[in-house]
């Protein structure tokens, strides 16, 4: 089975190092991954979440007077 990233061949000779794998399951596997340009990872990254400014309490806190005000006209 072929390599499907620089990142997936990195880690795979790491663990030769580490004597997790044999180097005959290594050198099988980049021999049928050839000279092949590979991308340095398949999936990109997540993108970091972005932090909204403080709108949602503003807003929640304008919705708790409206309420307050809503219940001191009806009594």
């Amino acid at each position: 089975m072929p390599f499907k990233s620089k990142a997936q061949r990195r880690k795979f000779a790491e663990l030769l190092v580490e004597g997790k794998i044999t180097d005959e399951q290594y050198e099988e596997w980049n021999r049928s991954t050839g000279k092949k340009e590979l991308p340095e990872r398949v999936r990109p990254k997540r993108a970091a979440k972005k932090k909204r400014a403080g709108t949602r309490r503003t807003v929640s806190l304008k919705a708790k007077q409206t309420k307050r005000r809503r219940s001191k006209a009806r009594t």
